[in-house]
């Protein structure tokens, strides 16, 4: 569904993702990572239980939580990912 734009030859780091060992780029944000591994939903809707995502991709709408080490509550989008990272999500997903 999503896919980069230009791949170039940034540094490949590799995160975990509710368990799952994922390869983005150096500089990605772990809301692009998500993007790019499939992983739209990252939280549920605390009012109708629907499953939310990065949507605005610049910290104004908080729509793309996450748990990072063990830190929950943190915007995906604004966060840079870093080798090892392990990230949760609060959503089930295939």
């Amino acid at each position: 569904m999503f896919v980069r734009i230009a791949d170039g030859e940034s540094e490949r780091v590799v995160v975990l993702i509710d368990g799952t060992p994922f390869e983005g780029c150096q500089g990605d944000s772990i809301a692009t990572v998500l993007l790019l591994t499939g992983k739209i939903g990252c939280r549920r809707s605390f009012v109708s239980g629907e499953p939310r995502g990065p949507y605005c991709m610049m910290g104004v709408c908080f729509e793309c939580l996450v748990k990072v080490d063990g830190i929950d509550g943190l915007q995906a989008c604004m966060i840079p990912i870093r080798s090892g990272m392990r990230i949760e999500t609060s959503i089930d997903q295939p």
